[in-house]
């Protein structure tokens, strides 16, 4: 199906005329290709999502053979489905309104065009990602978001801080690549197939402990991709990147790749409980580590990282719960949320001239209006306060964890809510109310960013607004979940729990957890500024342990970061010496033994020849013919020496010299 097959393709088109004629030529045109492709990519969605809306078959488009052979046939394919063409949605509509926002972020920006043609190549690999039929073009494309994360935040590469960071996210997720590869080894081995229908069709045949080790192996993909503990480092110091980038890559899209992998695998998962526990354990603990981090942090954008890697964990704690549809559900409303979020930390960036300390502003919400009303959207939406979009997705996963019997889930999800609220409402007035703590010189300059950035913002702050309650209302029995349902059906929590008397009492307690977590910030920050400094001076040792993120970073440094760079020193050490040494041996052996050879040929055989009777000219004749450095001649001389060997050895052994020794 042609409009299958345009929606990756013209992404990657505009790639190769923006990688090859934007430097020269296009320049600060690029955006037209970049932004216009993505526009009809979206468009193409949109028409899937109708088609899949009315009913129809899952749409397999087969372009051609990959790999084949013994019974073993992997192909380049498309698969078109309920959950497939969600995250279409989510890709292609989050990403286009990202895309356009970026024409006023980074206009003037020297690397303009680079900026368009790596935004469109992380586009075609999270297309491919999301739409491919079977294992290995998922993995194609999740290698592809991997590396086009390490050139986006390392975009502006003549900041060390970013090529680090840059470098740092290229790691870590390898070391969670190396477990998404060991499970497909597995799937290979275990069902001869790499396509998702049949592996699904047959996932009944494993044992136990294979569907859990295949399980575990995938989440360990996840993890890497999903910034989960304890591969969630990289997430923080990603925010070196442009401002859409962690928009688009650490918010809205990429980092959620690990939750979008383990709903597609839920027919696996299903068949491992002890994954399950894993996955929800790991999610619940992501979701309150992070969330404690982010109560004190300055910067604006790290504010927001962290509170990316506890939602993710609040997907992972659904998807280990059996609430698969819930955690697409988030996912979904996640996306609306934190792009809005961090498109208007970059707005308040670009007005304040680059300032990211939230220290330093203030007073913002007169300036900066239309910014600043957004932003409070977003901050309400993630706090899961009604009618927002968190407030029904975040809800349904803490109730499913609670009616699915996992009360201490329930608990850790709770706690982790209640923090959320108040972290976001203190960046929210911090940035936004009080007075300025702006110096001079950038209060002179604020001004609201324009309507390219702008209008991106209204867009998703209505989706936050309204896209909860238009997704998942009634709770539990919306059309997503029915959608949906065909794809994620299974043995989890939504198979067997409705919506009553249980739910409404659970859902008072979010609101009134999220309504006391808006308070205290309120209290803190507003009725009585003086409250904040004071309680971290009382608790100055929580407060620096959970300012400097539990040490984890400088703890991972001394286990594994400076004993691998000593290692790579000694290995380096033995290269050189060792290895090095051994060749170069060699080499001097053997021309010591050239020049040995050259010395008795002038000394020893010339002096031969002259005492017999011939001229040095006639042995510098003789010898020189023998080194002609003719292949031939070589193999000539190789044979007639081999001629002579076998003739020797036939004499002695017919009666020749060696017959009459042994006589004797």
């Amino acid at each position: 199906m042609l409009s299958v097959v345009l929606i990756p393709l013209l992404p990657l088109l505009a790639v190769l005329i923006n990688g090859i004629f934007g430097r020269k030529y296009l320049k600060e045109s690029s955006h037209y290709f970049a932004v216009g492709s993505v526009a009809i990519s979206f468009v193409l969605s949109v028409s899937l999502l109708v088609r899949m809306l009315s009913g129809a078959s899952p749409i397999t488009v087969n372009l051609y053979s990959w790999i084949f052979g013994g019974g073993f046939d992997v192909h380049i394919g498309f698969l078109i489905d309920p959950l497939s063409s969600v995250m279409l949605m989510v890709v292609t509509g989050v990403g286009l309104l990202i895309h356009i926002y970026s024409i006023g972020y980074m206009h003037g920006d020297p690397g303009y065009y680079r900026f368009f043609t790596y935004l469109n190549l992380f586009m075609v690999s999270m297309l491919l990602l999301v739409m491919g039929d079977n294992y290995l073009v998922l993995f194609i494309g999740w290698e592809g978001v991997g590396l086009c994360s390490y050139l986006l935040i390392a975009f502006w590469f003549e900041k060390e801080s970013a090529t680090k960071a840059g470098t740092k996210a290229f790691v870590v997720n390898r070391i969670g690549d190396a477990g998404f590869l060991i499970a497909i080894f597995l799937i290979a081995e275990q069902f001869g197939t790499l396509n998702y229908v049949e592996v699904f069709e047959r996932a009944h045949e494993l044992s136990t402990s294979m569907a859990t080790a295949i399980a575990l192996c995938l989440f360990v993909g996840a993890v890497g991709k999903s910034a989960q503990l304890p591969l969630y480092t990289w997430l923080p110091d990603a925010m070196e990147g442009p401002t859409p980038v962690s928009a688009l890559i650490h918010a809205a899209t990429m980092v959620t790749a690990g939750v979008y992998m383990v709903v597609r695998n839920h027919a696996i998962y299903d068949l491992a409980p002890i994954a399950m526990t894993v996955v929800a354990v790991t999610g619940g603990a992501t979701a309150i580590f992070a969330a404690t981090i982010g109560l004190v942090q300055t910067d604006i954008k790290r504010v927001l990282a962290y509170s990316t890697v506890s939602q993710l964990g609040y997907m992972f704690l659904g998807c280990g719960v059996g609430a698969y549809a819930a955690a697409i559900f988030h996912l979904v409303t996640h996306a609306f949320f934190k792009a809005l979020l961090f498109l208007g930390s970059g707005s308040v960036i670009h007005a304040l001239g680059g300032e990211q300390d939230i220290r330093k502003m203030g007073g913002l919400k007169a300036e900066i209006p239309v910014t600043a009303a957004t932003f409070l959207i977003g901050t309400i939406a993630i706090a899961g306060l009604p009618p927002l979009a968190g407030f029904w997705s975040k809800d349904e996963i803490l109730g499913m964890a609670f009616k699915g019997g996992h009360e201490a889930l329930w608990l850790v999800g709770m706690s982790g809510a209640f923090l959320t609220s108040f972290y976001m409402f203190r960046l929210f007035y911090l940035t936004f109310a009080g007075t300025t703590r702006m110096t001079p010189e950038v209060a002179h300059h604020v001004h609201e960013s324009p309507a390219a950035m702008t209008v991106p913002l209204m867009i998703l702050a209505g989706l936050s607004l309204l896209g909860g309650l238009l997704l998942g209302f009634p709770p539990e029995g919306g059309w997503l979940h029915a959608f949906l349902a065909p794809v994620v059906s299974g043995e989890g929590a939504e198979a067997h729990h409705g919506f009553g008397a249980v739910d409404v009492a659970l859902m008072a307690g979010s609101v009134l957890i999220a309504l006391a977590g808006w308070w205290t910030a309120y209290t803190m920050y507003v009725r009585k500024p003086e409250l904040a400094p004071s309680w971290a001076a009382r608790f100055r040792g929580a407060y620096t342990l959970l300012l400097n993120k539990y040490w984890v970073d400088e703890l991972y440094d001394a286990l594994f970061v400076e004993p691998s760079k000593r290692l790579g020193l000694a290995w380096g050490w033995f290269d050189r010496v060792v290895i090095d040494g051994i060749v170069n041996g060699v080499g001097r052996m053997t021309a010591g033994g050239a020049w040995l050879s050259t010395w008795i040929e002038k000394h020893v055989l010339y002096a031969f020849l002259n005492v017999i009777g011939y001229g040095n000219h006639l042995g510098a004749a003789l010898f020189r013919r023998l080194q002609t450095g003719y292949v031939h001649h070589y193999a000539v001389i190789l044979l007639v020496g081999l001629f002579l060997m076998v003739t020797f050895f036939v004499w002695w052994q017919g009666g020749g010299v060696g017959s009459l020794l042994v006589q004797r």
